[in-house]
């Protein structure tokens, strides 16, 4: 007698597991606080999460930093922004993002980069403005403004 059948091992039904499993998740589409280069948590909500998930984040993160602490880790400084058409700055905004605005001899606005490259087609150029950052923070219950599920209670009267 055999311990091993002779039939194939069933093939699972769903696509083959991916060897970078995070790459294609964070890549999979556009994500809240995902870019190219970094994935941003805003600390406020990680710290509202349920205590299973804060847990297992805890760890994630432990053992994350266990692996790159011998890394020259920057300080990081994490700007909220929002993408907008350049054309849509105004003076201040367009300064932020390193462009100024000029009329030319045929009294056409320029848009022009720092380096004075012009910058062609601004109607569709967007880049990333700051602005106020909507995530509630840390002294504030992510779910403050979240509405009550449900339906309101109805008190019994009193009797007395």
């Amino acid at each position: 007698m055999t311990m091993y059948s002779p039939e194939p091992i069933p093939r699972h039904p769903g696509p083959p597991a991916s060897s970078t499993p995070l790459r294609d998740f964070l890549a999979s589409g556009r994500r809240p606080g995902i870019s190219p280069g970094y994935a941003v948590l805003p600390r406020s909500l990680a710290e509202a999460m349920p205590l299973p998930w804060q847990q297992q984040m805890s760890y994630l993160l432990y053992e994350f930093h266990q692996v790159y602490a011998h890394l020259d880790w920057p300080e990081y400084r994490v700007v909220p922004s929002r993408k907008e058409r350049l054309v849509d700055l105004d003076e201040d905004q367009l300064a932020e993002v390193g462009c100024i605005v000029e009329i030319d001899a045929d009294g056409e606005l320029v848009y022009r980069e720092r380096n004075g490259r012009r910058i062609e087609n601004p109607e569709t150029y967007e880049v990333l403005v700051s602005c106020l950052d909507p995530i509630p923070a840390d002294q504030l219950n992510a779910n403050q403004d979240t509405p009550p599920r449900g339906l309101p209670m109805q008190h019994a009267p009193k009797w007395g």
